[in-house]
């Protein structure tokens, strides 16, 4: 009988633990209808845009955007994707600068495609796209401001981010309005769990990013360096790559040798672990009378073929496409060890 307990404990205790490092491993991603659990299986486009305006933040008027107009043209390219079987859209237009959380929806509702917005503030461009009030709020005020979009919607709607969205000016040190935009960033991650997404560009504008992050306690997996292709000397990849951080190459719907070369790059040196591929095109300018919108889907017509004559396995493919993104954006406090 002892023997029978002894077994059934250990038993027990094996599950117990099993079931733990299970529920570790549990992916949390939160798209325009909701919060759910994730398998790394499914496909992503990390880094697009349906809607900018570039009008600044004082100007924009997003009530006179013509919503029907808008999806009219851009479900035939979201019909094109469907057919790769893209899961997820990440939809990086920051607000201010063109984030319409209801046409995302109506736009997701419509094609099946999960849409994930965002949080934050876009500083890039002299701070064109931060509004006046803005400008003069403390970190922990602007992090009041995202957390409070988390936990109870963007503009009076239920629909939540699932990530924030920041951009900076390339300048070592960064411009002080940057560094708030950082710091609240990092603010809202420690609450909220939010990977933070920052437009960058060359690594000279993502190391003080880092060492702020590193001030703040937040784990550089909890961010994203977008548009790292533009950074002209590798060895920095492979320094961030060390520190933690995502390496985001999102200019594939307008240059397509660079990235081939750079991804080939990360191969070699085995950080394909830290690499995120994405498009950054679109989009609809409501500025533009004609549209000229770039589809998202030179990665399965164009970069995939190049990568695989050059002997780029179906795995690492979808480690590119599936479990990076899928890490990369789901929901977890990362705080420094």
């Amino acid at each position: 009988m002892k023997r029978s307990l002894k077994l059934y404990s250990i038993i027990l205790l094996t599950v117990t633990i099993f079931a733990c490092k299970e529920q570790k491993q549990q992916i949390l991603i939160q798209d325009v209808s909701g919060i759910h659990e994730l398998t790394s299986d499914k496909i992503w486009l990390s880094h697009e845009h349906i809607l900018v305006d570039f009008i600044g933040a004082d100007s924009i008027q997003p009530n006179k955007w013509d919503h029907d107009s808008i999806i009219k043209t851009i479900t035939p390219y979201f019909d094109e994707i469907k057919n790769f079987n893209v899961d997820y859209f990440v939809d990086c237009t920051p607000n201010y600068l063109g984030r319409d959380v209801v046409l995302l929806e109506k736009i997701a509702n419509k094609t099946g495609i999960k849409i994930i917005t965002n949080t934050g503030f876009y500083g890039a461009r002299g701070n064109k796209f931060i509004p006046k009030h803005a400008k003069k709020m403390s970190p922990e005020a602007l992090s009041e401001i995202w957390i409070n979009e988390f936990k109870n919607g963007i503009n009076e709607t239920s629909i939540k981010p699932g990530f924030i969205k920041i951009g900076v000016d390339n300048t070592n040190p960064l411009d002080s309005i940057h560094q708030k935009l950082v710091k609240a960033a990092a603010l809202t991650h420690l609450e909220t769990g939010l990977t933070i997404a920052s437009h960058t560009g060359k690594a000279n504008g993502l190391w003080p990013q880092l060492e702020i992050l590193k001030e703040m306690g937040v784990s550089n997996k909890a961010f994203i360096w977008v548009h790292a292709h533009n950074e002209e000397d590798n060895s920095n990849y492979l320094k961030a790559a060390k520190a933690g951080c995502w390496i985001s190459l999102d200019g594939l719907g307008w240059e397509l040798e660079k990235h081939i070369e750079k991804i080939l790059f990360a191969k070699e040196h085995g950080i394909l672990n830290n690499i995120l591929i994405s498009h950054d095109a679109g989009w609809y300018d409501p500025q533009k009378q004609t549209q000229d919108i770039k589809p998202y889907s030179n990665i399965f017509t164009k970069l995939y073929p190049a990568l695989k004559a050059q002997g780029f396995t179906e795995e690492e493919f979808k480690l590119l496409m599936s479990t990076n993104p899928a890490k990369a954006l789901s929901i977890e406090i990362k705080k420094l060890e």
